[in-house]
């Protein structure tokens, strides 16, 4: 999907395939539910969480993964665990033909929220 500027979370999640939509909706309601004092918005194109005012985490939709931004620490903290997933220095892609490790990404989520509140 090309970037787009959106007004909301709602909207950037609105704006997808039925398929995708459910899973973005199930990422935002797992970060929300994990870390319910983050600060929701639109950054850099996409959704992202920040706690006491720095990055916590930034997902993306695409045509057939989901994108998890968790900065360069939560990568290296979990490479192991991210190995089987396509990934970069600050993303992992989860492909949507498979099952989309959500015990795993509230694990990173976590590990996030610790470092930003240290």
């Amino acid at each position: 999907m090309a970037m787009q500027d959106f007004e909301s979370v709602d909207k950037y999640i609105s704006s997808f395939p039925d398929e995708v939509r459910k899973v973005l909706n199930k990422l935002r309601k797992l970060i929300r539910e994990t870390v319910p004092d983050a600060e929701e918005s639109m950054s850099y194109g996409m959704p992202g969480y920040k706690l006491n005012k720095k990055p916590l985490v930034y997902f993306a939709g695409w045509k057939d993964h989901i994108s998890l931004y968790p900065t360069p620490n939560g990568m290296e903290a979990f490479e192991k665990e991210l190995a089987p997933y396509k990934s970069g220095k600050g993303t992992a892609h989860f492909d949507l033909k498979k099952s989309i490790p959500y015990d795993l990404i509230e694990r990173i989520v976590k590990f996030r929220i610790e470092e930003v509140t240290k």
